[in-house]
């Protein structure tokens, strides 16, 4: 429960949890929380070579990074690894979460939940993807949504550097728009940029402004959802 007399976080403790070279999450969460919100960050740590092991251990080992904070009492913790989620299904990832905020008592709330939820409060049903991942993951991306309800009516694949999916770190916006720039979203009800580590504020204030669309990113939406 949110505790006003705190001198620090009154208005709430806010955790995330990101992958473990992640340099995004953080900027552009904090970017949009209100003032007298304490943003208390924790890796997702793993050793893992192949990006969908390290992917899996992310998310197996979500529980043993939430140890992390001790007897530190969070309000909300968010899990910001979209393509882990995508990785294991919506089955799998709510019933995990369920369990740890239970555990817990307090809401854990992921990427993916956070999105869908926007997109719901937005009345989307047709939806453009935007993802920066390896082939093999963008295929991951559209399953996981069609899993949940919408029709995907177009999936773009931004380029990175290489196979290793740490590569996105190292994106910025208008990366993303040199390519989103030139795709016909006419179809569309809505866009998503999805991905934690490429920056995405840039690109989404862009994009709303040539496509007339809303346009939501994985760390706005759970920025929202943990607010």
């Amino acid at each position: 429960m949110v505790n006003h007399s705190r001198d620090y976080g009154a208005k709430g403790r806010v955790g995330v949890a990101m992958p473990q070279a992640n340099p995004t999450v953080e900027p552009e969460v904090g970017a949009f929380l209100p003032a007298n919100t304490t943003l208390l960050a924790s890796r997702l740590t793993s050793k893992e070579v192949e990006p969908r092991d390290r992917y899996r251990e992310y998310f197996t080992g979500l529980e043993k990074t939430l140890e992390t904070y001790d007897t530190l009492a969070l309000d909300v913790c968010g899990f910001a690894c979209t393509a882990s989620t995508y990785l294991v299904g919506r089955k799998d990832e709510d019933e995990a979460l369920d369990r740890l905020s239970n555990l817990k008592a307090y809401p854990i709330i992921s990427a993916g939940q956070a999105i869908e939820g926007a997109l719901h409060t937005l009345n989307v049903e047709k939806l453009a993807i935007g993802a920066p991942y390896p082939e093999w993951s963008v295929a991951m991306s559209r399953d996981y949504w069609i899993s949940r309800g919408f029709d995907v009516v177009n999936t773009t694949r931004i380029a990175i550097s290489s196979d290793d999916t740490r590569a996105i770190y190292e994106l910025s916006g208008k990366d993303a728009l040199a390519t989103l720039d030139t795709v016909d979203f006419s179809d569309a009800d809505a866009i998503l940029l999805t991905g934690t580590g490429m920056p995405s504020l840039e690109a989404t204030i862009s994009l709303m402004k040539s496509t007339g669309k809303p346009v939501v990113s994985s760390n706005l939406c759970l920025t929202w959802a943990m607010r």
